[in-house]
Protein backbone atom coordinates (compact mmCIF):
# COMPACT_ATOMS: atom_id res chain seq x y z
CA UNK A 1 0.00 0.00 0.00
CA UNK A 2 1.18 3.65 -1.56
CA UNK A 3 -1.31 5.42 0.30
CA UNK A 4 -4.89 4.77 1.84
CA UNK A 5 -7.86 7.45 1.01
CA UNK A 6 -10.64 7.27 3.10
CA UNK A 7 -13.47 8.46 1.59
CA UNK A 8 -16.34 10.66 2.74
CA UNK A 9 -16.43 8.53 6.25
CA UNK A 10 -18.14 11.69 7.47
CA UNK A 11 -21.12 11.88 10.46
CA UNK A 12 -23.90 12.55 7.54
CA UNK A 13 -23.21 8.69 5.81
CA UNK A 14 -22.68 7.27 8.73
CA UNK A 15 -24.57 8.35 12.21
CA UNK A 16 -28.42 7.26 12.79
CA UNK A 17 -30.86 9.02 10.93
CA UNK A 18 -28.12 10.87 9.35
CA UNK A 19 -29.05 12.69 6.05
CA UNK A 20 -27.89 10.71 4.17
CA UNK A 21 -26.97 7.53 6.03
CA UNK A 22 -25.69 4.51 4.51
CA UNK A 23 -27.41 1.41 6.46
CA UNK A 24 -23.53 -0.73 6.17
CA UNK A 25 -21.39 2.41 7.21
CA UNK A 26 -21.27 1.98 10.72
CA UNK A 27 -20.23 -1.81 9.98
CA UNK A 28 -17.32 -1.23 7.85
CA UNK A 29 -15.70 1.17 10.42
CA UNK A 30 -13.78 -1.24 11.95
CA UNK A 31 -12.52 -2.45 8.97
CA UNK A 32 -11.26 0.80 8.10
CA UNK A 33 -10.04 1.11 11.11
CA UNK A 34 -7.77 -2.27 10.62
CA UNK A 35 -6.61 -0.65 7.72
CA UNK A 36 -5.15 2.71 9.04
CA UNK A 37 -3.44 0.74 11.57
CA UNK A 38 -1.46 -1.36 8.18
CA UNK A 39 -1.29 1.77 6.88
CA UNK A 40 0.46 3.39 9.57
CA UNK A 41 2.95 0.03 10.63
CA UNK A 42 4.08 0.75 7.32
CA UNK A 43 4.51 4.35 6.80
CA UNK A 44 2.12 4.58 4.44
CA UNK A 45 -0.21 7.81 4.35
CA UNK A 46 -3.83 8.09 5.63
CA UNK A 47 -5.87 10.27 3.43
CA UNK A 48 -9.10 11.53 3.81
CA UNK A 49 -11.36 13.03 0.97
CA UNK A 50 -13.77 14.55 2.26
CA UNK A 51 -17.46 16.47 0.49
CA UNK A 52 -17.71 19.51 1.70
CA UNK A 53 -20.49 21.79 0.34
CA UNK A 54 -21.54 24.81 0.05
CA UNK A 55 -25.19 25.73 1.30
CA UNK A 56 -26.07 25.85 -2.18
CA UNK A 57 -24.53 23.25 -3.64
CA UNK A 58 -25.87 22.05 -6.59
CA UNK A 59 -25.88 18.34 -5.37
CA UNK A 60 -28.34 19.05 -3.32
CA UNK A 61 -31.22 19.45 -6.28
CA UNK A 62 -29.95 15.43 -6.33
CA UNK A 63 -29.37 14.38 -3.01
CA UNK A 64 -30.64 15.92 0.36
CA UNK A 65 -28.35 18.45 1.74
CA UNK A 66 -24.69 16.93 3.66
CA UNK A 67 -21.70 17.90 4.63
CA UNK A 68 -22.06 21.21 4.39
CA UNK A 69 -18.83 22.76 5.46
CA UNK A 70 -18.38 23.55 8.72
CA UNK A 71 -21.07 21.69 9.82
CA UNK A 72 -20.55 18.50 12.35
CA UNK A 73 -22.04 15.97 9.53
CA UNK A 74 -19.08 17.54 7.77
CA UNK A 75 -16.91 15.92 10.20
CA UNK A 76 -15.01 12.15 9.59
CA UNK A 77 -16.81 9.97 12.55
CA UNK A 78 -14.46 9.60 15.83
CA UNK A 79 -13.32 6.25 15.54
CA UNK A 80 -11.37 6.48 12.40
CA UNK A 81 -10.75 10.66 12.63
CA UNK A 82 -7.24 12.18 10.93
CA UNK A 83 -4.40 12.79 13.15
CA UNK A 84 -2.68 15.49 13.16
CA UNK A 85 -0.68 15.54 9.83
CA UNK A 86 -3.28 13.49 8.50
CA UNK A 87 -4.17 15.32 4.59
CA UNK A 88 -7.49 15.67 4.21
CA UNK A 89 -8.70 16.81 1.24
CA UNK A 90 -12.18 18.55 0.49
CA UNK A 91 -14.13 17.82 -2.18
CA UNK A 92 -17.36 19.16 -4.21
CA UNK A 93 -17.97 16.32 -6.43
CA UNK A 94 -18.42 12.64 -6.59
CA UNK A 95 -14.10 12.02 -7.66
CA UNK A 96 -11.67 12.92 -5.05
CA UNK A 97 -9.45 13.85 -8.06
CA UNK A 98 -11.95 16.64 -9.24
CA UNK A 99 -10.96 20.00 -8.37
CA UNK A 100 -8.18 18.95 -5.83
CA UNK A 101 -4.83 18.35 -4.96
CA UNK A 102 -5.60 15.00 -4.87
CA UNK A 103 -3.15 13.94 -7.44
CA UNK A 104 -0.44 16.34 -7.04
CA UNK A 105 0.15 15.32 -3.66
CA UNK A 106 -0.42 11.68 -4.18
CA UNK A 107 2.66 12.01 -6.77
CA UNK A 108 4.84 14.53 -4.25
CA UNK A 109 4.45 11.23 -2.16
CA UNK A 110 5.58 8.95 -4.72
CA UNK A 111 2.54 7.00 -4.36
CA UNK A 112 1.99 4.16 -6.88
CA UNK A 113 -0.76 2.16 -5.40
CA UNK A 114 -3.87 2.90 -3.89
CA UNK A 115 -6.22 1.21 -1.51
CA UNK A 116 -9.50 3.06 -1.06
CA UNK A 117 -12.06 2.57 1.33
CA UNK A 118 -15.37 4.90 2.36
CA UNK A 119 -18.72 5.51 1.21
CA UNK A 120 -20.81 4.88 -0.93
CA UNK A 121 -19.41 2.30 -3.04
CA UNK A 122 -21.23 3.15 -6.41
CA UNK A 123 -20.95 7.03 -6.21
CA UNK A 124 -17.53 8.27 -4.62
CA UNK A 125 -15.72 5.49 -4.38
CA UNK A 126 -16.21 4.14 -8.06
CA UNK A 127 -15.92 7.39 -9.38
CA UNK A 128 -12.81 8.28 -7.52
CA UNK A 129 -11.41 4.77 -8.48
CA UNK A 130 -11.97 5.08 -12.14
CA UNK A 131 -10.20 8.55 -11.77
CA UNK A 132 -7.34 7.01 -10.02
CA UNK A 133 -7.14 4.14 -12.56
CA UNK A 134 -7.03 6.37 -15.40
CA UNK A 135 -3.98 8.51 -13.89
CA UNK A 136 -2.15 5.91 -13.92
CA UNK A 137 -2.34 4.64 -10.00
CA UNK A 138 -2.82 0.62 -9.17
CA UNK A 139 -5.93 0.55 -7.49
CA UNK A 140 -7.08 -1.71 -4.46
CA UNK A 141 -10.43 -2.07 -3.15
CA UNK A 142 -11.14 -3.87 0.21
CA UNK A 143 -14.47 -5.04 0.16
CA UNK A 144 -15.28 -5.43 3.76
CA UNK A 145 -14.16 -1.63 3.36
CA UNK A 146 -16.85 0.13 1.39
CA UNK A 147 -20.69 0.40 1.67
CA UNK A 148 -23.45 1.57 -0.55
CA UNK A 149 -27.05 2.97 0.52
CA UNK A 150 -28.45 -0.30 -0.87
CA UNK A 151 -26.98 -3.57 -1.77
CA UNK A 152 -27.87 -3.88 -5.36
CA UNK A 153 -26.05 -0.21 -5.59
CA UNK A 154 -23.05 -1.97 -3.61
CA UNK A 155 -23.22 -5.50 -5.33
CA UNK A 156 -23.51 -2.99 -9.07
CA UNK A 157 -20.63 -0.97 -8.32
CA UNK A 158 -18.35 -4.06 -7.32
CA UNK A 159 -19.05 -5.62 -10.28
CA UNK A 160 -17.81 -2.58 -12.58
CA UNK A 161 -14.68 -1.83 -10.50
CA UNK A 162 -13.60 -5.71 -10.99
CA UNK A 163 -15.10 -6.35 -14.30
CA UNK A 164 -14.38 -2.89 -16.19
CA UNK A 165 -11.81 -1.19 -14.01
CA UNK A 166 -10.14 -4.46 -13.05
CA UNK A 167 -8.24 -3.20 -9.85
CA UNK A 168 -6.25 -5.31 -8.07
CA UNK A 169 -8.81 -6.72 -4.88
CA UNK A 170 -8.40 -7.98 -1.50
Amino acid sequence: MDALLIVDMLKDFIEPGAPLEVPQASDIVPNIKREIAKARACGAPVIYINDAHRDDDPEFCVWPRHAVRGTDGAKVVEEIAPLEGDPVIEKTSYSGFFGTDLEARLRTLGAKKLTITGVVTNICILYTAADALMRGFEVEIPEDCVAALNDEDHRFALKQIKSVLKPRQV
